[in-house]
């Protein structure tokens, strides 16, 4: 089976709990997650050491705090203190971590049917296209130049995708789009709202609920990233699975094959 797990964030118990709730078994089994690997929770350290050790059994999109983490590593952010990172980046397996971590794309195809990212999918874009600019950022993130990219990736212009956007603007909307995206103000990305779609300015809606022309009827779009949405999208083509374990929530696994939802409480 395929399970996806929604944003772990440093909780390795609340993950365990709910892998023994699936059954899961690395042997015959994989995990997916959906980004936000770390911080935030008290176990970060411990968490990126168990999904490393299940090796071919486990494959993650990157999230804006895996991302942060690498600029950190990098000297180029600082970590905040309620992100409890001392630990990992006090550790001796930081730089093996960071590496790995740098390896991992922000958007995979689990199949023809399944895409995986961590916000979500920019409505103009196909799965096709998606893949495309997510293996734009690996190429540079995995190379010589990913330190001169991360000073780069921090801010919010341009907002609004065109795929005449060349260099560090269009590597900077890519970032944004598949890692913090939330709401959009008709095709333009809107940062200030994290909030339920219910409790949010009319003028804006979530980005999945903007007609993408290039979704087609048989694709789910499965995603984290968004805690306060608690997974309502009221739409089976868009699954959230950011249900808020570390903010005393829940953590919440999906089964690709069987489409059952798994959860465990803090």
């Amino acid at each position: 089976m395929n399970y996806v797990v929604g944003d772990i964030q440093g909780c390795i118990n609340g993950l365990m709990q709910l892998l023994a709730k699936a059954s899961f078994d690395p042997i015959k089994d994989k995990l997916w997650a959906v980004g936000d690997l770390v911080a935030r929770g008290p176990s970060s350290l411990q968490t990126l050491d168990y999904l490393r050790s299940l090796e071919g059994a486990f494959e993650t999109v990157l999230g804006n705090h895996d991302l942060h983490l690498i600029a950190v590593y990098y000297g180029i952010s600082t970590p905040k203190a309620n992100d409890l990172l001392d630990e990992l980046i006090n550790s001796n397996q930081f730089e093996d971590h960071i590496q790995w971590l740098r390896s991992k794309p922000l958007a995979i195809r689990i199949d023809k049917k399944h895409l995986l990212s961590h916000a979500g999918l920019y409505p103009d874009w196909s799965f096709k296209q998606a893949i495309k600019y997510s293996n734009e950022v690996s190429c540079v993130l995995q190379s010589a130049n990913a330190k001169a990219f991360l000073e780069q990736m921090y801010g919010n212009q341009p907002s609004v995708w065109q795929e005449s956007l060349s260099g560090h603007d269009r590597l900077r909307f890519i970032v944004n789009a598949f890692t913090r995206m939330r709401f959009l103000d008709k095709k333009a990305l809107e940062f200030k709202q994290k909030c339920h779609p219910n409790a949010a300015p009319k003028a804006i809606k979530p980005w999945f609920c903007v007609k993408n022309k290039s979704l087609k009827s048989h694709q789910k779009v499965t995603f984290g990233h968004w805690a306060s949405l608690q997974g309502e999208t009221h739409n089976p083509q868009f699954i959230g699975l950011d249900t808020g374990y570390v903010w005393g929530k829940h953590m919440t696994l999906y089964c690709i094959e069987t489409s059952d939802f798994f959860t465990t409480s803090v």
